[in-house]
């Protein structure tokens, strides 16, 4: 019997967490985020993290879950978010799934077995002595030869996710190739929403959402990550919104320039996001520019998702 995950995914800023909160109330749902940043505690302004008093009751799982210096992965992801459903499940109750993070979707929506892709430890062996005697500046670079969409993912730095993402290489696969040719995950049904907007208005809410984020405090929040000494180069860091006000506190930036930087990257990351959900063949877009009437919209999504469970 498979269990039925509702996916309600979309770009940056596109209006994801109200409409399935509402959602959730009416079709009797918990909710699991599905964020890469909202998953760090302490985290809130430049995550957009939700608030408690916003949830309207629903319970949030993946919210505020592990320290900024916690390493959190697709695999751990994964684990968690099984763990949750199967716990929703027995309360019977539907599961939503809500965020935009591409890899974590796929973590559930495929059959994708971190075990079986786990380390060639000799080969992980070789690359650590390798590390050791070369650096990482020089296994950075080896990153990038063999797979610089990777290596644009991830700060050069982060040694452990650069390592790893060497010895997939040299074992025959790319990174981004895990999300290819994979079958779906045959435990769920998933019944995927991808909620858009027309070009300008997204990039208008993007814009707007990082104006109200720095007049929330978004500054005062990486200083105080700074001060609980939470370095730059953490993953959590690296987020798109804190590592430029890091470069602003630092003398890098102007405040101006770190603004319009993180609204630039921001479009971009809207826009990369869009190019990833349109892989999911079997997921129905709901354009909210299309609907005058808030309730209307949520009314036709309640109705699909009916349909399917």
């Amino acid at each position: 019997m498979q269990t039925p995950l509702i996916i309600i995914t979309g770009p940056t800023a596109v209006g994801k967490t109200d409409l399935s909160i509402d959602i959730a109330k009416n079709i009797n749902a918990d909710i699991i985020s599905a964020d890469s940043m909202q998953i760090y505690k302490y985290m809130d302004i430049g995550s957009a993290k939700i608030k408690k008093e916003e949830m309207k009751g629903i319970k949030h799982y993946l919210v505020d879950e592990v320290e900024p210096d916690y390493e959190f992965s697709v695999s751990e992801f994964q684990k968690r978010a099984k763990n949750y459903i199967k716990k929703i499940r027995e309360e019977n109750k539907n599961v939503i799934v809500t965020g935009g993070t591409g890899l974590y979707l796929n973590s559930l929506i495929y059959d994708m077995d971190f075990a079986k892709s786990n380390a060639n430890n000799e080969l992980r062996d070789l690359l650590n002595k390798e590390l050791e005697e070369n650096g990482i500046d020089y296994m950075y670079e080896k990153l990038k030869s063999l797979d610089i969409d990777s290596a644009n993912r991830m700060h050069k730095n982060n040694t452990k996710r650069v390592i790893r993402a060497i010895e997939v290489c040299l074992s025959g696969k790319k990174m981004n190739d895990f999300s290819k040719d994979l079958s779906i995950n045959k435990d769920y049904k998933p019944i995927i929403i991808v909620l858009n907007r027309e070009r300008e208005n997204l990039y208008k809410r993007i814009n707007l959402r990082v104006d109200k984020m720095i007049q929330c405090g978004l500054i005062g929040e990486v200083k105080n990550l700074l001060n609980m000494n939470y370095t730059k180069d953490m993953i959590s860091m690296q987020g798109i919104g804190y590592k430029e006000i890091i470069k602003y506190l630092e003398g890098e930036y102007t405040l101006e320039e770190a603004i319009e930087i993180i609204k630039r990257d921001s479009r971009r990351y809207a826009k990369r996001q869009l190019t990833w959900f349109r892989r999911y063949k079997q997921a129905i877009w709901f354009n909210l520019d299309d609907y005058n009437d808030y309730e209307i919209l949520k009314n036709d999504i309640i109705k699909h998702i009916q349909k399917v469970l």
